[in-house]
């Protein structure tokens, strides 16, 4: 009797160990598996798997989209104040052709994923080139008209003299530039549609990589290099992201899951009008919620340029936590497309819940870190008391709602993988535009808390759009959204 229990003691920790190694190597298979890129059926098989191979490079990718902006941020703060608000209010003009460029790309990435899930790759292609032309068309617009509007933009925004004299060629470049925003956001859409996010994270990590090296040398004028200051910036970021442009459209024209070939060249009246049919609804529910932060901007502004600086630097450090969150809400949004493209309306609801448990456990995490460190980050940046006053401020009241905002940005973005932009758009303007900015404005200017008044705004009206955003998705009505 005693050898046949000592028996079951030896065997039982050897299962236990063979189980445990089996999972370890499982995982680092699906890590491998979701960096390097694979081709995968994302309408079968585990949803949690394809949400791992769908989220890790989305992850990366947005991670590395928010590390221009901290990178420019941490170099051109050597500048002083000036040169931090000018990166400040360019980037909120900025979110203006953000919210363009992701309204578009997020019809892309809607379109392309209902073509894939329904196997017609060559309607996919077709989508593809529209996107491209269309993103095109609208950049050079805008580029054009932002050059000349700079500094009466600057001026609208409540920027300084000193500000306005010292950023004007940083903003030029920047908006003129926008083109390289816009390829960079749309061609990602069409890669992330078809399932292939691997090929967009590769983009990010490229452009960053030549960011930070050309920001320091045409900043400082390291080497060869001339001393630019700020502008330097605007040039770095602007040439880093025209290099990864140029490995996207290299990818495209070579890629096996979805491939642009000659004869999808071209204008195709019938794809673009459906393109722009959803897209304008996305970039309308963006600019809502866009122009609402330039709202905000504008009342952090009345409080002086060290809250706006500080507040600059917190939305760059809110960003780099938040953008990972978006890359798993980007991977729901292919998941919804091709699933109910493949008519699977369940596996498309559960992939989205399973999503949104996920993103909440992660910042659940960055909350801990945000709450206990916040003063740490901030001074990685500046050293000037007040500004790291309101950037702690920030951070701290930001990030106690983002358990919330967890499952909001999910459930936005599985109503766009479906192709329904009025439903997002509707809550967008209730919750930012009737919502946030009166509690702002009431907090910020009526009561004693001045700035923190808009932070605290911020955590009350966002963790409202994402319990309306629940309520609204659960009604079910967007497995029935025909694109």
């Amino acid at each position: 009797m005693k050898n046949n229990l000592d028996n079951v003691e030896l065997v039982l920790p050897i299962k236990e160990s063979t189980s445990t190694q089996g999972l370890f190597k499982k995982f680092k298979q699906n890590l491998r598996e979701a960096v390097m890129g694979t081709e995968q059926d994302f309408t079968q098989g585990s949803i949690d798997r394809a949400i791992m191979l769908l989220s890790i490079p989305m992850v990366l990718e947005m991670s590395m989209e928010s590390l221009f902006a901290i990178v420019d941020v941490f170099f051109v703060a050597r500048l002083g104040a000036d040169a931090i608000a000018t990166v400040g209010l360019t980037e909120s003009i900025l979110t203006l052709i953000f919210a363009v460029a992701m309204g578009l790309s997020m019809a892309t990435t809607a379109l392309v994923a209902r073509r894939i899930g329904e196997k017609s790759p060559e309607d996919a292609a077709k989508v593809a080139v529209q996107a491209i032309i269309v993103g095109t068309v609208i950049s050079l617009a805008i580029g054009v008209v932002a050059i000349f509007l700079t500094p009466t933009l600057f001026q609208l925004m409540g920027a300084s003299q000193g500000v306005i004299s010292t950023g004007t060629t940083y903003a030029r470049v920047m908006l003129g530039g926008n083109i390289t925003i816009m390829m960079l956001f749309l061609i990602n859409a069409i890669f992330r549609g078809a399932g292939d996010a691997a090929i967009a994270m590769r983009v990010l990590i490229i452009s960053n990589l030549c960011n930070i090296i050309l920001d320091p040398c045409l900043i400082f004028g390291l080497g060869p290099f001339p001393e630019l200051g700020v502008t330097g910036a605007a040039i770095a970021t602007t040439s880093g992201r025209a290099i990864g442009v140029i490995y996207q459209l290299w990818a495209l024209f070579s890629n096996n899951r979805i491939k642009i070939k000659p004869e999808h060249l071209g204008i195709n009246l019938s794809v673009m009008k459906q393109l722009l049919k959803i897209s304008l609804g996305g970039i309308f529910q963006y600019l809502v919620a866009t122009a609402s932060w330039l709202g905000l901007v504008r009342m952090v502004a009345i409080f002086g340029e060290n809250a706006l600086a500080g507040y600059t630097i917190a939305l760059r450090v809110i960003v780099f936590a938040i953008l990972p969150s978006w890359g798993m809400s980007n991977a729901a949004a292919t998941l919804v497309g091709q699933n109910l493209g493949a008519e699977l309306p369940e596996r498309a609801e559960k992939s989205v819940w399973r999503t949104g448990l996920i993103n909440m456990i992660f910042l659940a995490f960055v909350t801990v870190v945000f709450v206990l460190f916040a003063e740490p980050i901030v001074r990685l940046f500046t050293s000037d008391t007040q500004v790291v006053f309101y950037g702690v401020s920030c951070l701290i009241y930001v990030s106690y709602g983002y358990i919330f905002y967890a499952y909001g940005m999910v459930m936005v973005q599985a109503f766009n993988g479906a192709g329904d932009t009025t439903t997002p758009t509707i809550i967008n303007l209730c919750c930012y535009w009737l919502f946030q900015i009166p509690l702002a404005y009431v907090l910020a200017t009526k009561t004693t808390m001045g700035a923190q008044g808009v932070f605290i705004a911020i955590t009350i009206a966002e963790s409202v759009l994402a319990v309306v955003g629940v309520l609204v998705f659960r009604r079910g009505y967007w497995k029935n959204r025909k694109i």
